[in-house]
């Protein structure tokens, strides 16, 4: 059988779009969720992120990454802008995470939207805050379909980042008070837990898997050796 023919992937398409770019990185936007073991402290989930970006830079040339970390009582979201190279890497130590079993603190890791070529960031660095929300009486995503809650959500997280954007803020980052001075740009933490158990949704080692994907199928014949032929009459 001869060898297989080579097929390029998304991932090798976008490498190589970014290494045509004179050094000048691409932007990707990262939406992602996770649920959160009991009792575990946001300081624990920060410490956890700050250390993974700092071994990724160790050994991978990128966009510095910048977004927002928000840490609910049983849940996160997490915002993530960063050049492709890194925010794949970050996907493939979550993915690995995950098949280890059991891990320390975070499950149920999903994947919301991956938002290519952004023209601009919306954040100037990477920032993580504690929120707390009351319980919501009514669950609206009982009468909605997983994508209108995800546009739902992605529309006030863009009007969150617009309006951190305003806000002048320090080295010692956001501080706990999104939650009384914007709360109505905050998304339920009951949103955020149904959209971990969403089917729809990608767990990040089903994104790396579509996102390495072949951009053309290989098809039966592909794979047959020598090349079918038609038999004369």
């Amino acid at each position: 059988m001869a060898n297989p023919v080579p097929r390029n992937t998304l991932l090798g398409a976008l490498e190589e779009i970014r290494r045509q770019q004179s050094k000048k990185f691409l932007l990707h936007r990262l939406f992602l969720v996770a649920m959160l073991q009991e009792n575990t402290e946001g300081r624990e989930v920060t410490a956890f992120h700050e250390e993974l970006f700092q071994k990724i830079a160790k050994f991978h040339l990128g966009e510095p990454v910048s977004g927002v970390l928000l840490v609910y009582p049983s849940c996160i979201l997490h915002i993530l802008e960063s050049s492709s190279g890194t925010l794949y890497h970050i996907l493939k130590e979550l993915a690995a995470m995950e098949s280890q079993g059991p891990v320390p603190f975070l499950y149920d890791v999903k994947i919301l939207v991956m938002s290519h070529n952004i023209p601009t960031k919306l954040f100037t660095q990477w920032y993580a805050t504690t929120v707390e929300v009351p319980e919501i009486l009514g669950d609206v995503t009982q009468t909605q379909t997983t994508e209108e809650v995800i546009t739902e959500c992605l529309t006030l997280l863009l009007r969150l980042g617009v309006y951190l954007a305003t806000l002048k803020v320090g080295n010692k980052g956001l501080g706990d008070c999104l939650h009384s001075v914007v709360p109505e740009l905050l998304i339920p933490m009951e949103t955020i837990m149904y959209l971990c158990e969403a089917e729809d949704c990608l767990r990040p080692q089903e994104f790396l898997d579509m996102y390495s994907s072949p951009l053309q199928p290989v098809m039966d014949a592909d794979s047959v050796w020598p090349t079918p032929a038609h038999m004369s009459a």
